[in-house]
């Protein structure tokens, strides 16, 4: 259980909890004109373990961040793929199939799983989760540019590298300020809860 910090009086106010549809690849066309956001967070390393279970064999906030850093390897590695890729072959597409699925999963079981949690018992979390969420769906407009322009890269006469490389670096700039705040803001409130709670496996698996 999540500790019920915030609530006044001394009541704990269950909120509703959102549920959010997840952004198909294709159902939007964002181009990316994105600027840091949340004061332009910069990434200090893995926050501090502040888990009161001594047996837990790695922190929640630790694979939350291990897991982050899984996804910010991927992206540099397509983007430094971009210049040595040839437009005969689809390498490109397959790797930002596979980046694009891990993110989204990665959000996916945020949304349904840990944030839904942490909304039943820290609502004073409410205005954290919602920027958090708010970025999701930012991000999985950019994801559905990404891979539309990955399928014109393969195509005969492809012309997308350049378009590809100017949406992942605008994807790559959200997505750092967007982990670190995450990190810094809901990593102890992971460490306090459950060792081994249901939505880890999603949320988790990607840095394993």
């Amino acid at each position: 259980m999540f500790p019920a910090g915030g609530a006044r009086g001394g009541r704990a106010t269950v909120l509703a909890v959102p549920r959010r549809r997840v952004i198909g690849w294709r159902q939007h066309r964002v181009p990316v004109t994105v600027c840091v956001r949340h004061g332009g967070a910069e990434t200090k390393g893995p926050p501090s373990v502040a888990s009161r279970d001594g047996d837990r064999a790695v922190a929640l906030s630790r694979q939350l961040a291990r897991t982050h850093a899984e996804l910010r390897r991927q992206i540099r590695e397509i983007r430094k793929g971009l210049g040595q890729r040839r437009l005969s072959d689809d390498v490109l597409r397959t790797h930002c199939l596979a980046f694009c699925t891990a993110l989204t999963s990665h959000h996916r079981g945020e949304d349904d799983g840990l944030f839904s949690q942490l909304l039943r018992e820290r609502p004073d979390l409410a205005p954290t989760i919602t920027k958090l969420v708010e970025d999701h769906g930012l991000i999985a407009s950019i994801l559905s540019r990404v891979g539309e322009l990955a399928d014109r890269a393969v195509e005969p006469r492809g012309s997308a590298l350049e378009e590809i490389g100017r949406e992942l670096d605008g994807l790559a700039a959200i997505m750092e300020s967007h982990f670190a705040y995450e990190e810094r803001t809901i990593g102890e409130a992971l460490d306090a809860g459950e060792p081994h709670p249901a939505w880890a496996d999603t949320v988790f698996g990607i840095g394993r």
